[in-house]
């Protein structure tokens, strides 16, 4: 085997496994799930000897990728992005309807992001990471970590629900103008605070309201189901909305409109919004 690509290790302030630290520091393999795979056929060395995802990284280490027979580097997916904020350690983007955040396709947000985001300038800079997770057909914006130092903080600060999200859907129906939906999701609990910002008569679906959603959890598609389960569920909801009152081609009416959390390094306030985008404008025009 030769050796694809090499990574320096700077300074760490404690260990941690190769698998959390390494994600992204490749660029063939920039995803948590092609880094496991690397180290499963023993593509991966520290310091000259083959490690396996139980290995910890301490600072200063040499970490190798080698290339086996009919390795190929990963082709970057051509795709704009809006970018709404970035600094060296970390952007906020904006992203579209119909696009996977990430995964094994090649068509996915982050494998655009290298193209769209200025390189960090820090020693532990990394190909650039999405943070979280929207679903496929939903519009908002995404946290992107761009060291590994940021990543790993982001990752800690998703994971204990430290960052504010705020979202805005287009539900189908009569409706509370305010209320808590507490409805547990695959038996674990859920909560989500709703208020309804404007109502509008409709023929097809009788009234359409603009929502703002505040998950307090972060369940699996948890807007789409408390709002499905109170009987008033999203636009264009094709999986969980009801049969009849679905719009072909029209995408889902939920939008992640505000992201606000402390950034990991500077500990400065970041909040980020992005107004709703046009097939919600259209119902509820800006007064």
């Amino acid at each position: 085997m030769q050796v694809l690509e090499t990574y320096n290790v700077p300074p760490l302030e404690k260990p941690i496994r190769i698998q959390e630290y390494a994600i992204g520091i490749f660029n063939t393999v920039p995803t948590r799930s092609a880094l496991k795979k690397a180290l499963k056929k023993e593509r991966i060395s520290v310091d000259g000897k083959l490690v396996s995802t139980a290995k910890f990284i301490s600072g200063g280490e040499r970490i190798e990728l080698y290339q086996k027979e009919k390795s190929s580097i990963l082709k970057q997916f051509t795709l704009p992005i809006k970018v709404l904020f970035e600094d060296d350690y970390l952007a906020v983007v904006y992203k579209p309807a119909g696009i996977l955040v990430s995964g094994n396709k090649f068509k996915t947000l982050a494998n655009a992001l290298p193209q769209n985001l200025k390189k960090s300038t820090q020693a532990d800079a990394v190909t650039p990471q999405p943070a979280h997770r929207l679903d496929y057909p939903t519009t908002g914006v995404l946290v992107i970590g761009k060291t590994s130092r940021s990543i790993l903080a982001l990752n800690k600060l998703f994971e204990y629900r430290a960052a504010k999200k705020t979202y805005f859907a287009v539900s189908i129906g009569k409706m509370p103008h305010l209320g808590i939906i507490n409805t547990p999701i695959d038996t674990k609990k859920a909560s989500t605070k709703f208020e309804v910002l404007k109502t509008v008569a409709s023929k097809r679906f009788t009234f359409l309201n603009l929502v703002k959603l505040s998950p307090k959890t972060g369940r699996r598609h948890q807007l789409r189901k408390h709002l499905s389960e109170m009987g008033n569920p999203i636009l264009g909801d094709k999986e969980y909305g009801e049969e009849g009152l679905i719009l072909p081609g029209k995408g889902l009416y939920l939008h992640a409109g505000t992201i606000t959390f402390e950034h990991p390094i500077t500990k400065e306030n970041i909040s980020i919004s992005k107004e709703t985008p046009n097939n919600f404008q259209k119902i509820f025009p800006e007064d």
